[in-house]
């Protein structure tokens, strides 16, 4: 059997959720009719204190409906060098919107500095892009932003004039790991996508939540993007049955990801970043991480090794997995 620790965007619908699945009621969502799908925008939206939501295909096309929802040609998002939105989704945001990004180092714990921030925002000036939103990602590489810095950077935003967007493809795990509230952790953002495909364990699919006419927006983008779906009620009913049924077990996530990073730092030639969540990230001594990944696929352990080599708890790994991922990399730096 294999142990998928590539991402959690690998997991499985359950039998469970694939029967809600299969009761869904359905309309045509381009009509605005498809009770299922009106029914998850609405608790998605309340969930975090947000006037109106929008089912979208996917994280990507739901961030690339914000930033082109928020700006218009020739206006300018700020965001983080290493973001999803800026270094992920192949540019999306100038090739199809013809938003310019002004992307900002990076600290540790993926903030940009709020004194960056502030020395990116351009003057009012025709040389200069008109910089107009703040685009934050939390979490970012599995690390939870601190609320205090999540508000301070909003509020510096707004204090000069930007809209607020956050890229929440793994905020349930920051929900999670940091026992807040959601809506007070958006509060000082505009808009909000998340994320239903990756540790909430269904198939397809994400929300972007912000206010009423904002959403009217998006949702217009959204369809020049290819993204109004018909009977998108069968995909909804996975996003809800997730939320009802798989937020509070990515509790169990995060502790798989501190044993496997505590097994691993275990091991002589391997330093581990410490997980806040469910991304444990590894260097390997000696140049040795590609061989490291070709070893561990040979006795069935998959991870990637695109930014460092990083494991992905979820949903389909239990500890028996995690185990199993610890003697591979053990097995293999005893011998090399």
């Amino acid at each position: 059997m294999i142990v998928d620790l590539r991402s959690d965007t690998v997991t499985r619908p359950t039998p469970a959720m694939r029967e809600a699945i299969a009761r869904a009621e359905v309309g045509d969502d381009v009509f605005g009719d498809d009770p299922t799908v009106n029914a998850l925008q609405e608790r998605v939206a309340a969930l975090f204190g947000k006037e109106a939501a929008l089912f979208v295909s996917s994280g990507t096309q739901g961030n690339l409906c914000a930033l082109m929802s928020h700006c218009q040609r020739g206006d300018e998002v700020l965001v983080g060098q290493l973001a999803h939105s800026y270094r992920y989704e192949g540019g999306g945001a100038a090739v199809l919107g013809s938003v310019q990004p002004q992307p900002l180092p990076q600290q540790a714990d993926g903030t940009l500095r709020l004194e960056d921030i502030a020395a990116a925002i351009k003057p009012d000036d025709e040389h200069f892009a008109r910089t107009r939103l703040l685009a934050l990602e939390n979490t970012w590489n599995g690390k939870v932003l601190a609320q205090a810095y999540l508000d301070q950077a909003t509020a510096l935003a707004h204090s000069r004039g930007l809209a607020t967007h956050l890229d929440g493809a793994r905020l349930f795990n920051a929900i999670v790991a940091s026992g807040a509230e959601p809506a007070r952790l958006v509060r000082g953002f505009d808009s909000v996508s998340v994320c239903f495909s990756k540790g909430l364990g269904a198939p397809v699919g994400s929300v972007l939540a912000g206010p009423r006419e904002f959403i009217a927006r998006a949702r217009r983008v959204r369809k020049a993007l290819g993204g109004g779906l018909r009977q998108a009620g069968l995909l909804a009913a996975a996003a809800l049955y997730a939320l009802d049924h798989h937020v509070e077990r990515l509790a169990e996530d995060h502790a798989l990801a501190k044993r496997l990073a505590d097994g691993l730092a275990s091991i002589p030639g391997i330093t581990v970043t410490a997980p806040d969540t469910n991304i444990v990230f590894a260097e390997v001594a000696g140049g040795r991480a590609e061989a490291l990944l070709a070893h561990l696929k040979q006795h069935g352990v998959l991870a990637t090794g695109l930014i460092g080599l990083r494991f992905v708890t979820h949903l389909d790994v239990d500890a028996a997995g995690v185990d199993r991922a610890i003697a591979a990399t053990r097995g293999f730096m005893t011998r090399h």
